[in-house]
């Protein structure tokens, strides 16, 4: 593959920051795209390295990493809908579509706006574990749950914040109505710090968690459309909520879901310094999703 370029473009109220890697050969196969949310580009790193084939692009969402948000000029803190947006702009900057579009969580939630809203971008999406309360049982519960991830983070900081998104993203099954109630968990017990460094600029937890729980896609309009939308669930995790949301949208889109290798972060080869899940089977199954 040859190297990746970085590129910047304008958006409403940010900038945004992409990188393209042409493929290693001259090729007629379509971009692919990979997104997540709130994870940015480097994430998709090991998984970019395994389609040296076609042409890759990743990007930072707003607000992450390289790319901005400017407070001062939002009318409105950026939802699905901006991200969906913005993803848009990112595939008309590098050709225009039709696009395959690889995306994870937060991401995969913003690859079923856009496959409402911008059919014409996309040829193939696969939208793996969107962490949708909407289609839970146990919705009221969750949505209570990633509330109050949002108001410990403005009252306590990140590492507070994070030691309850890891309780709840680790919970088998159903949570109880009375979950909110527990008591916080300890930061210290999952290596998270435990001092507030004042900081609040965190988008998952100062936005995500806010503009997420809420959120109900277009089924019937993604079913009815022109792009192949597969919904992906990781065959590590089990009764977790990004597996219960991942089988709850195929559901409503009158589909099964497609089981990757791995859990939530099947691809990842560690980029973040965690360990790597299981990259080199996921991408050969992506692969196989891809080709139909």
């Amino acid at each position: 593959m040859t190297d990746k370029k970085t590129f910047t473009l304008e958006a409403p109220s940010g900038v945004l920051t992409y990188d393209v890697r042409e493929a290693a050969a001259p090729t007629d196969e379509v971009p692919l795209v990979l997104i997540g949310l709130p994870m940015g580009a480097e994430g998709f790193s090991t998984l970019a390295g395994h389609f040296t084939d076609r042409t890759v692009v990743t990007y930072d969402p707003r607000g992450v990493e390289r790319s901005t948000r400017d407070l001062a000029t939002e009318a409105e803190l950026p939802g699905v809908a901006t991200h969906a947006d913005d993803v848009h702009r990112i595939i008309g900057a590098v050709g225009g579509g039709p696009v395959d579009l690889f995306a994870s969580s937060g991401g995969a939630v913003v690859a079923l706006e856009l496959a409402a809203t911008h059919p014409a971008d996309l040829r193939t999406v696969v939208a793996h574990e969107p962490p949708l309360a909407t289609v839970l049982p146990d919705r009221d519960a969750m949505v209570a749950a990633m509330t109050g991830m949002h108001d410990t983070y403005q009252a306590k900081g990140f590492g507070a914040a994070m030691a309850k998104f890891i309780t709840v993203l680790m919970a088998e099954g159903e949570l109880t109505a009375d979950h909110a109630k527990q008591p916080d968990p300890d930061p210290a017990a999952f290596g998270l710090p435990t001092e507030d460094d004042g900081s609040r600029d965190d988008l998952m937890f100062g936005v995500n968690m806010l503009v997420l729980p809420p959120y109900e896609p277009r089924y019937e309009t993604i079913a009815a459309g022109a792009p192949r939308v597969v919904i992906g669930v990781g065959e590590d995790t089990g009764e977790q909520m990004t597996g219960r949301a991942a089988r709850g949208a195929a559901a409503r889109l009158g589909t099964e879901p497609v089981v990757f290798p791995g859990g939530h972060g099947g691809f990842s080869g560690g980029e973040y310094g965690q360990p790597a899940d299981k990259p080199v089977e996921f991408a050969t199954r992506l692969r196989e999703v891809l080709a139909g």
